[in-house]
C-alpha cells in the first residue's frame, strides 16, 4: 500500500474512532491540527509522512477520556498501522509522537524529541490559541460542568502534573496555567509566528470578558 492509500485509511479509520468524541477533541480538530501541520512542515526538513501520521493520530485516544492512560491512543495508533503493514521504524515514531506531544503541566520535560514532533505539537499547540482555542477551552470546560469563572479561585501556575490532570478549576483559569503559556513553548519558526495573532487575539479576548464581568461593556 502507497503512502498516500495509508494516509487515506488512517483519515477514514480517525474519522470513525472519533465520530462521537467531545467537540474540542472530535475529528475537526484532528483535521485542523493536519492541516496546520502540513504548513508548517513545508519550512521545516521533516518526514511528511511522518508528520501526516503523527498529526492524524495524535488525538485517537486521548488520555482525558481514558482515566488518564496514556498508553491507550499509542496502542490503538500501533494496532492500526500494523494492519496496513507500516514499517517498524515509523510505527515507533507515531508512538513517541503520541506520548509526548501533549502539555501535561507540572513543568513535564519530554522523553523524546524529533523535528516531526516539534512540528505537530506547534499544529495542536496553534488549535489551543485564537479564536478556535477559546471556543475548545470553554466547551471542554461546560463538558465538565467546571463554572465559567470565579474570582474566588485564582490560577494555579505551580501544579504538578497530577494536580494538573485532575483540575477542576474554572475555565478561565486554563488560559493562564497553559494557553497564554503557550506562545513560548512553540518549536518552530512558522509555529512561532502564527502564535503570535492568535495569543494576542486571546489576551483581546480577556480584557473584554473582565470588562463585561463587572458590567462595563
Amino acid at each position: 500500500m502507497n503512502k498516500e492509500a495509508i494516509i487515506n485509511k488512517t483519515i477514514d479509520f480517525v474519522k470513525t474512532v472519533l465520530a462521537d468524541a467531545e467537540g474540542g477533541h472530535d475529528w475537526w480538530h484532528i483535521y485542523r491540527v493536519w492541516k496546520s501541520a502540513k504548513q508548517i512542515a513545508q519550512q521545516e526538513n521533516v518526514d511528511l509522512f511522518i508528520v501526516e501520521l503523527g498529526a492524524l493520530l495524535h488525538d485517537i485516544a486521548d488520555s482525558k477520556f481514558h482515566n488518564g492512560d496514556e498508553t491507550v491512543g499509542p496502542r490503538i495508533a500501533r494496532e492500526f498501522l500494523q494492519s496496513l503493514n507500516v514499517d517498524e521504524e515509523t510505527i515507533t515514531h507515531v508512538e513517541n509522537i503520541i506520548l509526548n506531544i501533549s502539555f501535561k503541566g507540572g513543568n513535564q520535560k519530554q522523553k523524546f524529541k524529533s523535528d516531526e514532533l516539534d512540528v505537530i505539537q506547534d499544529a495542536d499547540r496553534l488549535d489551543a490559541l485564537g479564536a478556535i482555542g477559546i471556543a475548545r477551552t470553554f466547551n471542554y470546560g461546560g463538558h465538565k460542568n467546571r463554572e465559567i469563572y470565579n474570582p474566588k479561585i485564582k490560577p494555579n501556575l505551580n501544579m504538578t502534573k497530577e494536580e494538573y490532570k485532575n483540575s477542576d478549576a474554572p475555565t478561565l483559569n486554563h488560559f493562564y496555567e497553559k494557553l497564554l503559556l503557550l506562545k513560548e513553548r512553540m518549536n518552530t519558526v512558522s509555529g512561532k509566528k502564527m502564535a503570535e495573532q492568535r495569543h494576542e487575539f486571546m489576551n483581546a479576548y480577556l480584557n473584554q470578558f473582565y470588562m463585561e464581568w463587572e458590567g462595563e461593556s
